[in-house]
């Protein structure tokens, strides 16, 4: 379906890694700890990190090639978020348009 996933964290390139290698994670992981793009993205979670750091709030986007956000799923329980198949279906939906 052309789907990559990619995942935007505050987290440094190296805490990433280790996170990929631990929970075997394949697809990219990039390092926003200015929470530039984060913020570009409106997920910004003001002090919800550890010692009152600002996080990423749980957030799922399907982006096309154009840079036009198309799907949307957001969160306030990081332990919620968006399972494959829900993606997989809204990627399938926006494909058939």
């Amino acid at each position: 379906m052309g789907v990559k996933p990619v995942a935007i964290s505050v987290d440094s390139p190296a805490e990433s890694r280790d996170l990929c290698h631990k929970a075997g994670y394949t697809y990219p992981f990039l390092s926003d700890p200015n929470t530039e793009v984060i913020r570009r993205y409106d997920v910004l979670h003001k002090g919800a990190g550890v010692n009152g750091h600002d996080i990423a709030r749980p957030a799922e986007f399907l982006v096309d090639s154009a840079g036009t956000i198309r799907w949307i799923n957001l969160t306030d329980d990081l332990r919620v978020r968006a399972r494959p198949d829900q993606m997989l279906q809204a990627a399938s939906a926006l494909a058939s348009h």
